[in-house]
C-alpha cells in the first residue's frame, strides 16, 4: 500500500493518505485571534485539505479538538455544530492542552476515509 504525504515540510506533513485513510495534521487558525475566528480559519483549513485528498466532511471518521481553555468549549461548540450541520458527526473528544503558543485557542485534527 502506498502513502501519499500532502505539504511535506522537514518536520510534517499537513496529511498523510495511507489507503483510503487521510490523516490530517493538526490545524490552528491566526494566534491571537477569538475562538470563533480561529475555529473558523481551522474548519475552512480542514475543508481545503479533505478536498485536496479526496475526501470531505461527509467522510470523517474522528476529530480530536484540544482548546487551551475549556472555558471556550462552548463558543468553539457553536461553530463546529453550525459547521456539521447536515453532514453525518464524527467520532469526536475535546481536551485542554497548551497549544504551540498561548495566542492559539484551538487546535483540530482529523481522520477522515476517502470519498
Amino acid at each position: 500500500m502506498t502513502i501519499e504525504r500532502i505539504d511535506q515540510g522537514p518536520r510534517m506533513s499537513q496529511a498523510v493518505i495511507h489507503g483510503d485513510t487521510v490523516y490530517l495534521a493538526g490545524q490552528v487558525g491566526a494566534p491571537g485571534a477569538s475562538v470563533t475566528e480561529q475555529t473558523k480559519a481551522v474548519l475552512a483549513s480542514v475543508e481545503s485539505l479533505l478536498e485536496r485528498t479526496g475526501s470531505s466532511k461527509n467522510h470523517l471518521l474522528s476529530a480530536t479538538i484540544w482548546l487551551a481553555d475549556m472555558a471556550d468549549f462552548a463558543e468553539m461548540n457553536a461553530v463546529w455544530d453550525a459547521w456539521i450541520a447536515g453532514f453525518p458527526a464524527p467520532a469526536r473528544a475535546t481536551g485542554e492542552a497548551k497549544l504551540a503558543t498561548p495566542e492559539h485557542k484551538v487546535e483540530i485534527i482529523i481522520i477522515a476515509a476517502k470519498a
